[in-house]
């Protein structure tokens, strides 16, 4: 039986995160620069897949908690793009599962266009300040990207169609079988949590301590782009 948590073919790589994890910005970043880097686009995609924190944590994902990340992990990536929130708090998203949706439901026009409304909406949540709960932005967004077809996205979004994906993706990650937003799987079963960062909380825990970063080794994106490449030639 096929692991759900693995990618179906070879030429992509399923990433688990949230698009309000600041650890997971700073993993997609690495992972759209390392494969540039490496010559692999369109030779690898990314399939990003739900590890929803608030059904996890059965909460909001607390903003003291997001913005004590944001200096700590915004000095390991500052070209990701980073902000504190400038906005009133009532306009803080209190809920990512509509984007989730949305990424999920680009697939169906391509890799790319999922892969690319997934960084601009990551990027629309923690450089821009935008409330990317909201229907509109998240259309507003996928426009932006000019890689997604947005009416086919917004009946997509009206429809419900990705909802079940979504929340199949929730239930593969339970019982600690993914550990942690980013959680990478390559297809031959590789995987890797939090690639290449080691951090603990000091002072309290999410939203009233603050994190220290004890690693850092970005090599390690690297090595697992080089390896996933080579499951093609197997």
């Amino acid at each position: 039986m096929q692991d759900p948590r693995l990618p179906v073919t070879a030429d992509t790589i399923a990433v688990y995160t949230d698009l309000n994890c600041s650890f997971a910005h700073v993993a997609v970043h690495r992972l759209h620069e390392t494969r540039r880097r490496l010559g692999l686009e369109g030779t690898l995609w990314f399939d990003f897949r739900a590890f929803p924190l608030e059904l996890f944590n059965r909460e909001v994902n607390a903003r003291p908690g997001v913005d004590s990340e944001i200096s700590v992990l915004g000095a390991l990536e500052p070209e990701a793009g980073w902000r504190l929130w400038q906005g009133p708090d009532w306009t803080y998203p209190v809920t990512t599962l509509p984007a989730l949706e949305a990424v999920h439901a680009a697939k169906s026009q391509g890799w790319h266009a999922s892969e690319q409304l997934d960084r601009a909406l990551r990027r629309a949540f923690w450089a821009q300040g935008r409330c990317i709960s909201l229907r509109h932005v998240i259309l507003e967004v996928a426009e932006e990207t000019g890689a997604v077809d947005v009416p086919v996205l917004a009946a997509a979004l009206d429809t419900g169609s990705a909802r079940h994906a979504i929340m199949s993706q929730f239930h593969s990650a339970q019982d600690g079988r993914v550990n942690c937003s980013p959680h990478l799987f390559l297809t031959d079963g590789t995987d890797s949590a939090n690639p290449g960062i080691s951090a603990r909380w000091l002072n309290g825990d999410f939203g009233s301590g603050y994190p220290v970063i004890d690693q850092d080794q970005p090599a390690v994106y690297e090595q697992l782009l080089t390896h996933a490449a080579s499951l093609l030639k197997s």
